[in-house]
């Protein structure tokens, strides 16, 4: 079922996200040594360096690919207050790298005054847009009102989160029925914060984002968020990772209030919570089909989660830190979130270093 592949990768330091683009041929990883390198799977299944190059001036917390219909196009994030976008361009006939290609920085985002956490392209029916989030709880939202020049990008949106923020999440869902939404969490250890975690959805009569739900229950830090692929579900599924894994269903509940133009009403469910990692989660993140949720922890693991006929979530699959399968790994995860902390640890401790794990 696994074929790991190994790769040197030749970071001179912690790496904190792996990013794959929209054919999952090409990848792009970011670290603490202020660098990026771009990586292409080759026709027997290898993965090469194809571009590598020195840009914040401190740790970059992630990397993300555009659309491809935009062209090879990446934004990074980092703890030196910016945000960046990356286009490939190939050499012209009077430059040095003639007919090869190499990464140009096209705009540098300077709106923050503290570290910039998390960077996502929203969907690409949006049109080309960047969403990021920052310690200082805001999320900026920018377009690049001309795909063919990415220096120019306006700052359409600022949403005061008021708790500092480190991640962020759009809405993948397609629907005209379902407005652009956007989830975002927190790691915020102040009093204050009594939850970490909101979601926003863009209201169409005031062309601004409006909190449409907190979820009162999440009060670990957040590490990350991730909304499932929706290939036409009438609800969303979002994966949240802090010290376990949860999965909630959110059911859009259309009242008088939203057809006036306040924000929807969601139902909220959590459907999954899950201990096994026994220690913090780092990343969530899904399939294409938004069918199988994977996670990964301090314990050095890889998980597989999947919902089986009865909407019931278990684990179908550990891997661990090398990318092979842990014995113990056809025994089931625990869905129901009342016995979840009751689940036993499937397999032996593994160490290892956490991708994606930040360092504030």
């Amino acid at each position: 079922m696994f074929l790991p592949h190994s790769i040197e990768a030749d970071q001179k330091d912690l790496i904190h996200d792996v990013s794959f683009n929209f054919h999952g041929c090409r990848m792009a990883t970011c670290s603490s040594d202020q660098s990026i390198k771009v990586w292409d799977k080759s026709e027997s299944g290898g993965w090469h360096c194809t571009a590598s190059w020195k840009t914040h001036s401190g740790s970059v917390w992630h990397v993300t690919w555009a659309h491809p219909e935009f062209g090879q196009v990446l934004a990074s994030c980092s703890v030196d207050q910016t945000a960046a976008v990356w286009e490939e361009v190939v050499g012209e006939s009077n430059d040095k790298l003639r007919g090869q290609s190499h990464w140009v920085k096209r705009k540098i985002l300077l709106d923050s005054r503290t570290s910039v956490t998390d960077v996502k392209f929203a969907p690409k029916h949006m049109g080309l847009m960047l969403a990021t989030c920052s310690a200082d709880g805001i999320v900026r939202i920018y377009e690049a009102p001309d795909v063919m020049n990415l220096s120019q990008w306006s700052l359409r949106h600022e949403i005061s989160c008021k708790l500092s923020c480190s991640c962020i999440s759009w809405n993948p869902s397609i629907s005209p029925a379902h407005y652009p939404m956007i989830a975002v969490g927190s790691n915020d250890s102040s009093r204050k914060a009594m939850t970490k975690f909101q979601i926003f959805e863009y209201n169409e009569n005031t062309k601004k984002y409006s909190k449409a739900e907190i979820l009162m229950t999440v009060t670990d830090p957040v590490h990350d968020i991730a909304f499932a692929p929706n290939l036409g579900r009438s609800f969303h599924i979002l994966a949240i990772a802090t010290k376990d894994v949860r999965i909630f269903t959110l059911k859009p509940v259309r009242n008088e209030l939203t057809s006036s133009g306040g924000p929807t009403k969601l139902e909220i469910h959590m459907v999954a919570q899950f201990a096994n990692h026994n220690s913090q989660v780092w990343r969530v993140s899904w399939n294409i089909t938004g069918t199988v949720l994977a996670s990964t922890g301090d314990d050095g693991c890889v998980r597989l989660w999947k919902a089986n006929y009865m909407d019931n979530w278990k684990c179908t699959g550990i891997l661990n830190g090398k990318g092979s399968p842990v014995n113990g790994s056809s025994q089931l995860g625990n869905s129901n979130p009342s016995l979840s902390s009751n689940t036993t640890n499937l397999q032996n401790s593994f160490h290892g270093s956490s991708a994606g794990r930040k360092h504030s």
